[in-house]
């Protein structure tokens, strides 16, 4: 039996962060999923292929009227995209938050 838990799985913040972009990456472009931790943990695979198996087994309907490596291909790339973005964002706060405790250093 596989086990996971929440708590494992947010402590990994790699993980988490790819996690967060595949649920913005559904957001843009119109899709309603959403990856709880616990879902992103038990895809069989991560990356391409583990969103294909996603896509197969839970949303199978789409396949009549998409090829999946379309989809696959378009979610991928709006992750990628995401994914820059958070990273992104996550590098300028935290060079804000050292800028921050300089400031507050020198004024000590």
């Amino acid at each position: 039996m596989f086990a996971v838990s929440e708590h494992d799985i947010l402590n990994n913040p790699e993980t988490e962060a790819h996690r967060q972009s595949y649920n913005a990456a559904f957001e843009e472009l119109g899709l309603s999923w959403y990856w709880d931790p616990v879902t992103y943990a038990c895809l069989p695979e991560q990356g391409p292929e583990g969103l294909r198996a996603y896509l197969q087994k839970e949303h199978a309907h789409l396949l009549r009227a998409y090829e999946a490596d379309f989809l696959v291909n378009a979610i991928e790339t709006a992750k990628r995209r995401c994914y820059e973005v958070m990273v992104r964002n996550q590098a300028g706060r935290a060079y804000d938050r050292q800028a921050a405790h300089h400031s507050m250093a020198a004024a000590a």
